[in-house]
């Protein structure tokens, strides 16, 4: 069900890649709630994805552009700003790429200059983004930033890799430039730190399957999906959430506050 909760509003959504990413969820409910997009990912994105299907159904160009150069940033906005005929009101940043974890390597023996890319990609793109539309002056007033993170920022998943370390560090630019953003111009940044979900990325971290299947049993509501996700992010980008900012908020159902369930412990027992 559509509210118009976006009418009128224009957005880029970075990081959609096919039709299981939180991404292109959100682009098409931002879409049902009325807003103009642009969609955007890295190059070899676009070749390897299914993006121009999402375009179609939304209306929206694409605009390529590699995140850890400035000079691809400075262009997509600009040429956001030109095909919106002003400013910009939302921006998902859905990015996100470790190295380490996609080569096999164990969080013990990472390799250094892997990781400076896994940061770079992951969490230090945020600050570029931001940076660049502080420069350009391209974030209406009291726009909505929302970069996704996870809950391994701040707990111990082995497996998760120096991707919970780039979490951090995303979370952390997230309180930093909010502050700033927010008294130059009202806009709010936050992450939302969302349930594991069954996208292509999620998928490629080693017992991701178990692991779900156990976030389930430890979450009182469950899981929460990737078009449930969506839905949140359509709330932060709306008019709705105006004073919410520079916060890490957990949509997973209720599993960051769980210490236990019966069900994980029935299975235990078994």
């Amino acid at each position: 069900m559509a509210y118009n909760l976006l009418k009128g509003k224009k957005g880029i959504i970075f990081g959609a890649l096919d039709e299981k990413s939180i991404a292109w969820r959100t682009a098409l409910r931002c879409h049902e709630e009325g807003a103009q997009l642009v969609l955007s990912n890295a190059p070899v994105a676009l070749r390897m994805g299914e993006i121009n299907k999402l375009a179609e159904a939304t209306n929206a160009p694409v605009i390529g552009a590699d995140v850890t150069n400035m000079d691809d940033l400075k262009k997509l906005f600009e040429e956001s700003v030109k095909h919106f005929g002003g400013g910009i009101d939302f921006i998902l940043h859905s990015i996100g790429m470790g190295l380490n974890v996609r080569k096999g390597k164990h969080y013990t023996e990472m390799d250094y200059e892997w990781n400076k890319k896994t940061n770079d990609i992951s969490a230090t793109s945020l600050h570029r983004v931001l940076r660049t539309a502080w420069d350009l002056d391209a974030l209406n007033e009291g726009g909505s930033v929302v970069a996704l993170t996870y809950i391994a920022a701040q707990r111990v998943f082995p497996d998760y890799n120096e991707m919970a370390d780039a979490k951090a560090l995303l979370e952390s630019i997230t309180r930093s430039f909010g502050y700033h953003y927010g008294v130059k111009k009202k806009v709010r940044v936050n992450t939302i730190s969302q349930s594991p979900t069954r996208t292509t990325a999620g998928s490629g971290v080693k017992g991701f399957d178990g692991f779900i299947d156990y976030a389930e049993k430890m979450s009182p509501l469950g899981n929460a999906s990737a078009d449930q996700c969506a839905d949140y992010c359509v709330t932060l980008f709306s008019d709705l959430t105006k004073m919410v900012t520079m916060q890490n908020l957990f949509h997973d159902g209720g599993f960051s506050f769980t210490g236990v369930t019966e069900a994980v412990i029935k299975q235990m027992e078994k």
